[in-house]
């Protein structure tokens, strides 16, 4: 059930074709009435979101009459109704635009996501940057690449290991209980640096390119992790659960790290837990 390279390749078409559509026809665009908030004043939604989604939908339904299609705005307007990805033979996950808050800002960091997971596992994903106009791809077993606009490839690869004082991260506490930010900011400070660009889709790539050697997430979604933990992970890299568990798309509280490769993500971990090796 796990979709084939030309398949893989189709839908990447698709995700620009419906950004192109519903998406872009907005950057930059947008009137105060709309972007509404959902669970927060940072969790924003535009009507470009829900355009993009219900552009997607139907076609994924078409294309894979069995699957369970999980849309981030679809579960938004049910709270409490995600279904269990662990329980389908196959799960399709649907990001319309991640990064929102950087699209409603007119910044110019967000992007199309599908994941797909088979009886909970993740297998593939496609991640679109309408802007670049190019795809991160990635197929459990066969790896991830990058496809260009000029139809050419890249096989991607994550960095070496390296010393934690030299480690460029990525990463931030607004999703942390407010008691708990001081103490995880400070454990941050022991990394070269940390960044945060407030889009899975980019800041896994970019770990799954080499630029960087980690990103940590506390706030778990199928749509954001499915695509992003198959792409590391095909890309030579790591990722489990901050309790060191495997990642569970189900899960939905606590943290998630990535990681260049699973020496990196060991020693991020001890920094971040405050744990001795």
């Amino acid at each position: 059930m796990m979709p084939d390279d030309s398949t893989l390749e189709s839908l990447a078409d698709l995700l620009l074709d419906v950004a192109d559509r519903e998406i872009l026809p907005y950057f930059r665009r947008l009137q105060a009435h709309e972007v509404d908030t959902k669970t927060s004043a940072l969790d924003l939604v535009t009507v470009a979101d829900t355009a993009a989604e219900r552009a997607l939908t139907p076609v994924l339904a078409a294309r894979f009459p069995a699957a369970l299609i999980i849309g981030e705005e679809a579960v938004s307007a049910a709270p409490g109704r995600l279904p269990a990805l662990r329980d389908a033979e196959l799960a399709i996950t649907i990001d319309p635009v991640d990064g929102t808050r950087n699209f409603a800002a007119g910044l110019a960091a967000f992007a199309v996501m599908l994941g797909f997971a088979v009886r909970g596992e993740p297998v593939a994903s496609v991640i679109c940057d309408p802007i670049a106009r190019d795809w991160a791809i990635a197929a459990r077993g066969r790896g991830a690449w990058l496809r260009r606009s000029d139809g050419s490839r890249e096989r991607l690869r994550t960095r070496p290991a390296r010393p934690v004082d030299e480690m460029e991260m990525l990463g931030g506490w607004s999703n942390l209980p407010r008691a708990a930010r001081a103490g995880f900011a400070l454990q941050l400070t022991r990394f070269a640096s940390c960044n945060n660009y407030r889009c899975a889709g980019h800041e896994t790539r970019l770990v799954a390119v080499g630029q960087y050697d980690g990103v940590v997430y506390n706030k778990l979604t199928p749509w954001d992790h499915v695509p992003g933990v198959v792409l590391v992970r095909e890309a030579g890299g790591y990722a489990g659960h901050l309790d060191g568990s495997a990642y569970d798309p189900d899960r939905q509280q606590g943290g998630i790290l990535y990681a260049s490769d699973e020496t990196a993500w060991h020693a991020i971990w001890h920094v971040l837990t405050g744990q001795t090796a």
